[in-house]
């Protein structure tokens, strides 16, 4: 029997390798957003709790039984908590859904990613290394590549598991030791991922789980000058907020944050795949993503056709129970992201744009956080909802002239710069559309996919830094040069 099965869930903060409470005895309330029940009580970190983590990851990483452990034993050890995961797939995956509200089907596939990523990372541990420069003079000059210490991630409640493991995979491989904060709305599966890290062998405080509030916990974390690094997903204005912090203490900062990412379908595309490729690209996770594909930029001599065809198969996309197989649109996280949904929604109204369908917000059962896949067209570039990230299901369908030329200013007409798509037949026309688009990734016939070799990350007001790939480990480690008489 599993733990979600025996109605059992992490609810304790993960310290030093063990589970603890907030010193204050402080909890919150775990909400199902699918039936609006509240599923546990878990303690919330505070200042306190936050400099205990903080202590025992730096105790942990000057330690003998942090520092005398090969990279090669430390690559193993990562991808064995990569089997963990394997092993309890569904355990994750149910906790992901009950906790989020996104179909089991969704939950599955960001656990394979998760698992995928710490075995990845367990491949790069021992392959970490400097070089050997030729210099002038009777020296030899080399350089070592090492980790910073302490780091600080602070994940989002979107995609609570890989997200987490997409900070620290690389940040353990290469050598770091870590304090994970994640969103108050979604910590189940980052507490169980620090437990399953104990079972793989890691020394207690090498991964520490502190849950709380961003305001408590997450500014702790931010500020604690012990902390050598802040890799953080989440809005840009709280990205804006975590660098002008991080500059007191001069610590390193990642930060993966909003978009409005554009997803252009040319006239010469096969308009079937497009139809399915940009329903994918903005309901795929309820929205939820920072990636979707919220823009849809459609050369004006296909508008019409591909309207309709979207229109056929986002009408038949029902809201339903999460943990049915079968389900593919889940509830919104929480009814505070579900109004902001509906606030925009009402915004695009007002501001002239026609709802094509949905806009509504449809309980199942009577229940639920579930708002219908809404698609705008007539949308202009300066209205609200075609320039700020919503983060919820909805699409804004907008029309270009002029091929390339036309569709690449459009595109490039936002702060941010996460993502693309690209649809078109004409391999010359996507690849100096991908080129021109600045986005930090661009899909070509395709959408939202991701590998663990595969570098993300944005461009402008969508951050900077990468996750993934051999790229994100330069982000964990720093350079020393040492020269030899």
């Amino acid at each position: 029997m599993t733990a979600v099965e025996a109605d059992i869930f992490p609810t304790k903060l993960i310290i030093g390798g063990e589970r603890v409470d907030a010193a204050s005895g402080a909890v919150f309330s775990v909400i199902n957003p699918a039936t609006e029940e509240t599923i546990a009580e878990v303690a919330e970190a505070g200042p306190t709790d936050v400099d205990r983590a903080v202590q025992s990851a730096r105790s942990t990483f000057e330690s003998d039984a942090w520092r005398g452990i090969s990279a090669r034993k430390r690559g193993a050890m990562l991808y064995r908590l990569g089997e963990l995961c394997q092993q309890h797939g569904d355990e994750l995956a149910r906790l992901e859904t009950l906790n989020n509200g996104k179909p089991i089907f969704e939950s599955a596939i960001d656990l394979k990613l998760t698992a995928e990523t710490f075995m990845y990372y367990g491949g790069w541990a021992d392959k970490i290394h400097g070089e050997t420069i030729p210099v002038d003079g009777p020296f030899l000059n080399f350089t070592l590549r090492e980790p910073l210490g302490v780091v600080g991630a602070i994940v989002p409640w979107n995609f609570p598991m890989s997200l987490a493991a997409w900070k620290i995979a690389p940040a353990l491989a290469c050598g770091n030791t870590i304090v994970l904060k994640p969103s108050e709305e979604t910590p189940f599966t980052a507490l169980r991922m620090a437990e399953l890290a104990l079972e793989a062998g890691f020394p207690a405080g090498a991964f520490n789980c502190v849950p709380g509030a961003g305001t408590v916990a997450g500014t702790a974390l931010v500020e604690h000058a012990s902390v050598d690094k802040i890799a953080f997903t989440g809005s840009t204005p709280v990205g804006q907020e975590i660098m002008r912090a991080c500059a007191a203490t001069v610590k390193r900062v990642s930060l993966e944050l909003g978009g409005k990412s554009p997803n252009i379908v040319f006239a010469d595309a096969d308009l079937d795949a497009a139809a399915r490729g940009a329903l994918t690209g903005i309901f795929y996770g309820k929205g939820e993503v920072c990636a979707a594909g919220s823009r849809l930029l459609v050369e004006d001599t296909i508008h019409d056709a591909l309207r309709d065809k979207m229109l056929e198969r986002a009408k038949k996309m029902g809201a339903g129970d999460p943990r049915n197989p079968n389900t593919r649109l889940g509830a919104i996280v929480s009814r505070e992201q579900m109004e902001r949904v509906l606030g925009y929604i009402e915004s695009g109204k007002r501001e002239g744009a026609t709802l094509l369908t949905g806009g509504e917000r449809t309980p199942v059962n009577g229940k639920g956080y579930f708002v219908q896949p809404t698609i705008f067209g007539d949308v202009q570039p300066a209205m609200t909802i075609a320039r700020e990230e919503i983060f919820g299901p909805v699409l804004a369908m907008m029309t270009f002239t002029g091929g390339v030329d036309g569709a690449v200013p459009l595109a490039n007409d936002t702060i941010y710069g996460l993502a693309a798509g690209i649809w078109t037949r004409d391999i010359q026309k996507a690849l100096r559309t991908a080129r021109a688009v600045k986005a930090g990734t661009v899909w070509i016939n395709t959408y939202n996919m991701y590998d663990a070799a595969s570098p993300f990350g944005g461009y402008k007001q969508s951050g900077f830094g990468r996750e993934l790939g051999a790229t994100a480990l330069e982000v964990y480690t720093q350079v020393k040069s040492v020269w030899l008489a």
